[in-house]
């Protein structure tokens, strides 16, 4: 029921003439795919779950992908997983509205593409790291300390201020 150019661009005008209760899954996986201009997924897989209800059509969404984000610590590009779980309702009218504001359009044909690109921008983390222990770049030199140990020690920091330091042992 999706269009290959907008595969988020679901028909779901025959749900809408379903008994209550009634749910129909739509799966989804895509090798890559762009949202909007800002976001390349890889391996995008999941499902979307139709359910018809008094209010409207409640879509109950789970997916995972990748995408590839700079290290804060080493700037070494990798992938970084994402997921998105969330339910939303479009609702068939004005009353039955919910905090998203969302209503089901009259053709019946709803784009989960920016939902879906605002979900999996939530799940990206502030500081993405490639590995937990990254070592990180060499403030002398500018090499990763990941690859080669360039043998600059750490700065100890200005002696006028040891005492202070000795604070932050209690």
């Amino acid at each position: 029921m999706s269009d290959a150019r907008s595969p988020f661009r679901l028909n779901l005008g025959f749900i809408i003439h379903q008994t209550i209760g009634y749910s129909r899954d739509f799966p989804f996986e895509i090798p890559q795919i762009q949202l909007e201009t800002d976001l390349d997924l890889i391996d995008l897989s999941g499902y979307v779950r139709v359910s018809r209800t008094p209010q409207g059509l409640l879509l109950q969404v789970k997916m995972a992908a990748a995408t590839l984000t700079e290290c804060v610590r080493c700037l070494t590009e990798f992938s970084q997983s994402l997921s998105a779980d969330f339910s939303e309702l479009y609702a068939f009218n004005k009353r039955s509205i919910t905090e998203s504001n969302l209503l089901l359009p009259e053709d019946g044909k709803i784009d989960l593409e920016p939902l879906l690109r605002e979900y999996m921008y939530l799940s990206l983390p502030i500081k993405p790291l490639c590995k937990p222990d990254c070592k990180g770049l060499c403030p002398v030199c500018g090499e990763n300390l990941n690859l080669i140990a360039c043998g600059h020690m750490p700065e100890t920091g200005d002696p006028r201020l040891s005492n202070l330091k000795s604070l932050l042992d209690l």
